[in-house]
């Protein structure tokens, strides 16, 4: 199963990178939103092999995944891999300069099911696809634009 969305930032591809990275504003709005996050190398770098271990609720029921940043290549490419009982997840957030002011943001989300209940689970996703879809760009149109606000104000 699979979902990607393309959206184009009005700020430099350095300074949307850099938002991208900071990934404690991520952990903490994670948390308001009832997931538990433990970053499981506190003194590490910022950079490939950083950890997180979550939980949260997914559909009535306690979840935990293990979700490690794979690949860190400023300011052009960041992969997660999440792993949990029984689905695999790689996050793919790529940047591409379309100018020195403009930056293409594409977002790729693959899941991969390890049992028999994720595969009716994920079968279940694929029968509301054009709705998850359609969920999916328009909540990363919102991310582009508080981006372009972030960006905006911190040159202000």
């Amino acid at each position: 199963m699979e979902f990607s969305s393309k959206e184009d930032i009005e700020a430099p591809v350095a300074e949307v990178f850099a938002i991208l990275s900071e990934f404690e504003s991520f952990e903490r709005s994670a948390i308001r939103r009832g997931v538990e996050v433990q970053r499981v190398d506190q003194d590490a770098p910022v950079g490939a092999g950083m950890a997180w271990d979550t939980r949260f609720n997914l559909r009535g029921r306690p979840r935990e995944m293990h979700v490690v940043l794979t690949q860190f290549e400023p300011p052009q490419l960041m992969r997660f891999e999440g792993h949990s009982k029984n689905i695999d997840s790689i996050v793919t957030i790529e940047l591409l300069a379309l100018s020195p002011r403009r930056t293409r943001l594409s977002l790729g989300v693959e899941l991969g099911a390890k049992s028999l209940s994720a595969r009716l689970f994920l079968q279940s996703l694929k029968l509301a696809k054009k709705n998850l879809t359609r969920r999916f760009k328009l909540r990363m149109a919102e991310f582009a634009k508080e981006m372009e606000d972030r960006c905006a104000r911190a040159r202000a």
